[in-house]
C-alpha cells in the first residue's frame, strides 16, 4: 500500500462573508502532494494550479500566505480535472496523510459542490500527521503548526511553506520520522461523509480510548436519547460501565459524561454534535481512560453551569 500526503491551499471570498456562497465558503486553488511507498520512500510528487470560478479574486490573506497571483491562476486547470488527475495519482490502494484533518474536508466539499463526491467514498480512514506529531514528541493534546515540527526535528528548509506541494513534502518527511507503530494505532477518521444507517455506525478501538460514529438523527435531543450514543462502555474490556454523572450538555455541542468499570476505574466520556450540510445531527463520541481527579473536575464543570443557568433565569 502507498501513502499520499496531500495539502491543499485555498482561497475565500474577498468580499466578506455576507456575500460568500453558503455551498462552498473555501475554493481550493492548489493541490500537492508526495506519493510514498509502503517503506515510506518518496517515489513521486503531484502539483495543479486550480482555476476559481466562485471566488476569482483573492482575499487578502491568501494573496499574502500563499504568494500565488491571479494571474497564475487564471492558467490552473478547472477543479473536474485537477481533481481527476490527483487522484489517479494517488491510485485506489493508498492511505492519505495530512497535516491537520481539514485538508480531506475541504477537498470533498469542493467536490460536492461540483457533482463529483462519488469518485471518493467515506468515510474516509486516514493519518492525520499533525496529531501522529503531537503523539510521538510532545502530547496527545498538543497540536503545532508545520514549521514547528520541521524545527523541532531540525528539518532542512529550503522551500516556503504555505505552499501546497513544498507543505505536502515537509509532512512527508515529517510522517518518515514516525514510528509505524504509533502510525498504526492512532489512524482517524473524516466524518464529511457520514454514516447514514445503524449498519454504517462506525466502532473504533484505539490506545487507551475508543470512538463511536453514528448514524444521522433530525435532532440533537433525539440524538442523546438513542441508546448506542448514551451508553458508556469500558474503552479497555469493553463491558458496560455505570454512569457516575450522567450526560449533560456544555453549550450545546459538547455531552460530557462520567462512568466508572470495576476492572479499569474511572471513564470519561465525550459527544460531539455534529451537523450536516443538510441540517441533520450525528455523534462522535470518545470514552477514555481517567482518574479520580478528572471525574472531580467534569463534575465541577457541570456544578459551574448549573450555577450559571440559575443566575441567568434569575437576572
Amino acid at each position: 500500500m502507498n501513502y499520499v500526503v496531500f495539502d491543499l491551499e485555498w482561497n475565500q471570498c474577498p468580499y466578506g462573508k455576507e456575500q460568500e456562497n453558503p455551498a462552498l465558503p473555501f475554493e481550493i486553488i492548489e493541490i500537492g502532494a508526495v506519493k510514498l511507498d509502503s517503506a515510506r520512500q518518496i517515489v513521486d510528487t503531484f502539483h495543479r494550479l486550480i482555476r476559481p470560478v466562485v471566488y476569482k479574486h483573492l482575499h487578502h490573506r491568501t494573496r499574502e500566505v500563499v504568494g500565488i497571483t491571479e494571474e497564475e491562476l487564471k492558467g490552473g486547470v478547472p477543479f473536474s480535472q485537477g481533481l481527476r488527475e490527483f487522484l489517479n495519482f494517488a491510485g485506489g490502494e493508498c492511505m492519505f496523510c495530512t497535516w491537520g484533518p481539514g485538508d480531506l474536508t475541504e477537498l470533498q466539499r469542493n467536490m460536492k459542490y461540483y457533482g463529483l463526491l462519488s469518485l471518493l467514498r467515506g468515510p474516509i480512514h486516514f493519518y492525520d500527521v499533525q496529531k501522529l506529531f503531537a503523539i510521538q514528541y510532545e502530547t496527545m493534546k498538543s497540536r503545532r503548526a508545520l514549521e514547528y515540527a520541521a524545527d523541532y526535528l531540525s528539518l532542512s528548509k529550503e522551500d516556503s511553506f504555505h505552499q501546497a506541494l513544498s507543505d505536502a513534502r515537509y509532512t512527508a518527511r515529517i510522517f518518515q520520522t514516525l514510528d509505524m507503530d504509533v502510525v498504526l494505532a492512532y489512524d482517524s477518521i473524516d466524518v464529511y461523509q457520514n454514516p447514514r444507517s445503524k449498519r454504517d455506525e462506525i466502532h473504533a478501538v484505539y490506545n487507551g480510548y475508543t470512538k463511536f460514529i453514528s448514524r444521522e438523527f433530525d435532532t440533537r435531543e433525539e440524538a442523546i436519547r438513542d441508546r448506542e450514543v448514551s451508553s458508556t462502555h469500558c474503552c479497555i474490556c469493553g463491558r458496560t460501565a455505570r454512569k457516575k454523572m450522567r450526560w449533560f450538555s456544555a453549550g450545546g455541542k459538547n455531552y460530557y459524561c462520567v462512568a466508572y468499570c470495576p476492572e479499569h476505574g474511572y471513564l470519561k466520556g465525550k459527544a460531539r454534535m455534529k451537523h450536516t450540510d443538510e441540517g441533520k445531527t450525528f455523534v462522535v463520541k470518545t470514552i477514555r481512560v481517567s482518574c479520580e481527579e478528572e471525574a472531580g473536575e467534569i463534575r465541577q464543570k457541570k456544578e459551574n453551569l448549573r450555577k450559571k443557568r440559575l443566575q441567568k433565569k434569575n437576572s
